[in-house]
């Protein structure tokens, strides 16, 4: 069985292509909206990091999501545009994709008990879209299979890729894109759940999360790890729900980053990229001799290689070996 790989197409190129794309599109008219992320964090705001969070907690999507992550992140969703019930987005690829995904409403009955729960608990809009209320509250609102976020039989997907995965790499990005939306226009996620944000504002009286105590208006750093049963890294964890602080003040974090650096060259994945840009080209057991793992638990990550454009396949079955990209494999 041979494998019909598209061709690789460096990241250089396919923003070029997709630059040149949109501006066709530009001209025409048309208002485009890409999803810039800056550093390694995907989102950074209370809103927009448990967005991602849910998305995660979903054991349907683990394997998948990781696939988007990068795409996202080198600026290849060229366009995301939010509306009721559905995300329409462009994603650069080998081309350009159109990737579709449709997020079921919130059931009224919910809604209506949602607001009644939160009763008295938050304020202000300013303070709803700014995160800033009681760790209570954000349970109440994160509550999964009952709360503002969708689960995975109220999402659709739709790309035009020739992937014929559930959740191809695109789709996943768009996702991730959707949280990093929501970090500078949380609003667009009661949009997409099709509620009004100022209900919940409008139900005087006493619901059953109880008023924060002074000073607790904001959300702890671990709490939306705990709401959805995550070991949160860098691209998603929070320290606050608070806005954004200067960019002086978060100097001294820093001082982490190498730490951080020394973690993830230990991992399996990190090793298997480094072992494949010595060797030139690895099989499936130069693999399991690079990361300690089995044929079952390197087959993922090899193939990620290929997703992520760092190798390419050659031969079949048993000859099948994955070549670094811009090497060529003897005969």
């Amino acid at each position: 069985m041979f494998y019909d790989w598209a061709p690789y197409v460096p990241v250089a190129e396919r923003r070029r292509k997709a630059a040149g794309a949109m501006a066709k599109l530009a001209k025409k008219g048309q208002i485009l909206s890409p999803v810039v992320v800056q550093g390694r964090a995907i989102a950074t705001t209370a809103w927009g990091k448990a967005w991602c969070a849910n998305m995660e907690s979903y054991s349907d999507y683990a394997n998948r999501l990781p696939r988007g992550r990068t795409y996202v992140r080198n600026g290849s969703v060229v366009d995301l545009q939010i509306s009721p019930g559905t995300v329409a987005a462009r994603v650069s690829g080998s081309s350009i994709y159109r990737t579709t995904i449709t997020v079921k409403p919130v059931p009224k009955a919910k809604w209506q008990q949602i607001c009644a729960d939160c009763a008295g608990g938050i304020d202000s809009l300013v303070e709803l879209l700014q995160g800033r209320f009681s760790k209570g509250v954000m349970d109440r609102l994160c509550r999964q299979g009952d709360g503002l976020f969708p689960v995975p039989k109220d999402i659709r997907f739709d790309c035009s890729c020739p992937d014929g995965a559930t959740m191809c790499k695109h789709v996943a990005a768009v996702l991730y894109g959707v949280g990093a939306r929501f970090d500078s226009k949380p609003e667009l996620l009661f949009t997409l759940r099709q509620v009004d944000p100022a209900e919940l504002l409008s139900r005087a009286g006493s619901g059953v999360v109880a008023a924060p105590a002074a000073g607790e208006r904001t959300l702890a750093g671990d709490d939306l790890g705990a709401l959805f049963g995550l070991e949160l890294d860098d691209s998603t964890a929070t320290t606050s729900a608070a806005p954004i602080l200067p960019r002086a003040a978060a100097k001294p974090a820093r001082a982490a980053r190498p730490t951080a650096k020394t973690t993830r060259a230990r991992d399996p994945a990190s090793r298997l990229l480094a072992a494949l840009r010595k060797a030139g080209s690895l099989d499936n057991a130069a693999a399991r001799a690079a990361t300690g793992l089995d044929a079952e638990a390197v087959r993922p990550l090899l193939r990620q290689l290929v997703a992520d454009g760092h190798a390419r396949v050659q031969g079949q079955r048993r000859g099948t070996r994955y070549v670094a990209v811009g090497k060529e494999l003897k005969p």
